[in-house]
């Protein structure tokens, strides 16, 4: 059987939605807005930038009234999605933060590790059970051609203060057993796994007990500055606040000026069934660290707490920023990230997959978060997050808060919090360079050439995709 019929085989039964959503625990909705309220503060968004926005604001001033309109239910966008690998970083990793903000590199890396050990803190004292695991943040080598990459990104994290180890060949294969794996960098502190979806339903839990009002099932439909603040108008109701937060990410990629500098590119998930004991002890991963590989289009993994493997990458785009394409519902985008994962684990070659999902994640020329101003700076758009985003959110979200609340504390004095990325061209220019990228991203390893070169021009460009 060839492996085009493997995968199929393997992904025969499989459920068109994320596993994450599965499990038990969900909160009851709240119900959607039928009144004309106003508020103190209003985030519009239940993803994780709103949730920790909510928390962190009420925490800051109690007396502070509160309102949070969410479109479906909390956790059904791209916090019930992710691989949920939890990392310091605030800008999409080491390297890119060098990259963008050189100058304002050690202020970043300080105010990452503050930003996870309140996460943690915060996680602890409201008791939310959401099966986190601190095993660290592994990067592997693919092949001796992914060494460099490893090496330099190991003289960034010692530099910057980082529990970090160099693995050769002998030691990744003593971690995880893949024949892929030619070398590692393991971070061991302040980084690890989550279930994000329970993670999203304790913050929504967290939220309410503060006193924050959540309206679920309520999309926000055309807002407008008026002398009370911003009205936000809804399907059976609005609000009047005069600070309203944007916590939207890819899903505000619909609005005009959004639009300009976000891309709604789609990241691809498969998910296991659960591995007995052989097959666990067939790939090792005793330290169940969260990976990332050194492709191109690179791979990303880790295990849940019934010991599946959750296996993702593989980006897409759709024609208009396109969020909820029929063509991520069907079997033929997850075979080739299925053909990756039994490369990556030959030993599990007989397992099935139970989940495949995707989703749009806010793509930037920088891949972090960013601020959009909105009625002379009263409404504030927070997003950008392609990767790193379940504790980057919480970031991102206090300074937004700031921002919003026209504070000075130091985040907003630093480059990222004052600039924005560069636009990217509109359709159908997007659609046509993106699908030529993402052909180059799946074949490039490979096939090298030309390949090489669309990469080098379409980073200069500001694009950072081969980070």
């Amino acid at each position: 059987m060839n492996t085009d019929s493997i995968a199929r085989a393997a992904l025969a039964k499989v459920k068109y939605a994320p596993f994450w959503l599965d499990a038990e625990g969900k909160p009851s909705d709240q119900a959607a807005l039928s009144d004309h309220i106003t508020c103190d503060l209003l985030i519009v968004g239940a993803g994780f930038t709103g949730l920790w926005a909510a928390i962190q604001a009420k925490e800051d001033q109690p007396e502070r009234d509160i309102v949070i309109i969410e479109a479906n239910t909390v956790a059904i966008g791209a916090s019930g999605r992710p691989a949920a690998i939890l990392s310091t970083s605030v800008m999409h990793g080491m390297e890119n933060a060098q990259s963008l903000f050189p100058d304002d590199m050690l202020a970043l890396e300080d105010l990452g590790k503050e930003n996870m050990d309140a996460f943690k803190e915060t996680i602890e004292r409201h008791n939310i059970d959401c099966d986190l695991e601190w095993g660290g943040e592994l990067t592997v080598a693919v092949g001796d051609e992914g060494l460099p990459d490893i090496e330099s990104e190991y003289e960034l994290y010692k530099k910057y203060g980082h529990d970090a180890h160099l693995l050769d060949k002998d030691a990744i294969q003593n971690e995880v057993h893949s024949p892929l794996f030619h070398g590692g960098l393991w971070s061991k502190k302040r980084s690890g796994t989550v279930h994000p979806a329970k993670l999203a339903w304790g913050l929504k839990r967290v939220a309410l007990e503060l006193g924050v009002k959540i309206f679920e099932h309520t999309p926000m439909q055309r807002n407008r500055k008026t002398k009370m603040g911003v009205e936000i108008m809804t399907p059976n109701g609005s609000v009047t606040a005069p600070k309203v937060l944007l916590a939207l990410n890819a899903f505000g990629a619909q609005h005009k000026k959004i639009y300009q500098r976000v891309s709604a590119i789609r990241d691809r998930i498969l998910m296991t069934e659960p591995l007995t004991e052989e097959q666990m002890a067939s790939i090792g991963w005793e330290n169940r660290q969260g990976i990332y590989d050194t492709r191109t289009q690179l791979n990303y993994m880790r295990l849940t707490a019934d010991n599946r493997v959750l296996f993702g990458g593989r980006l897409a785009y759709y024609f208009g920023n396109n969020t909820d394409p029929v063509g991520d519902k069907k079997i033929d985008p997850y075979l080739m990230l299925a053909d990756n994962f039994y490369r990556t684990f030959p030993t599990l070659k007989d397992i099935n997959f139970s989940h495949a999902w995707s989703g749009p994640i806010a793509l930037t020329t920088r891949m972090a978060v960013h601020y959009q101003r909105f009625h002379q700076g009263d409404m504030i758009y927070a997003g950008g997050y392609s990767g790193f985003g379940v504790t980057a959110t919480r970031f991102g979200a206090r300074v937004g808060l700031a921002i919003l609340d026209k504070k000075d504390i130091p985040e907003t004095r630093l480059e990222f919090a004052k600039t924005l990325p560069n636009y990217i061209p509109p359709e159908p220019f997007r659609w046509i360079g993106t699908q030529i990228t993402m052909y180059v991203l799946d074949t490039v390893d490979e096939k090298g050439g030309w390949r090489k070169l669309w990469l080098a021009m379409v980073k200069k460009m500001g694009f950072p995709v081969t980070q």
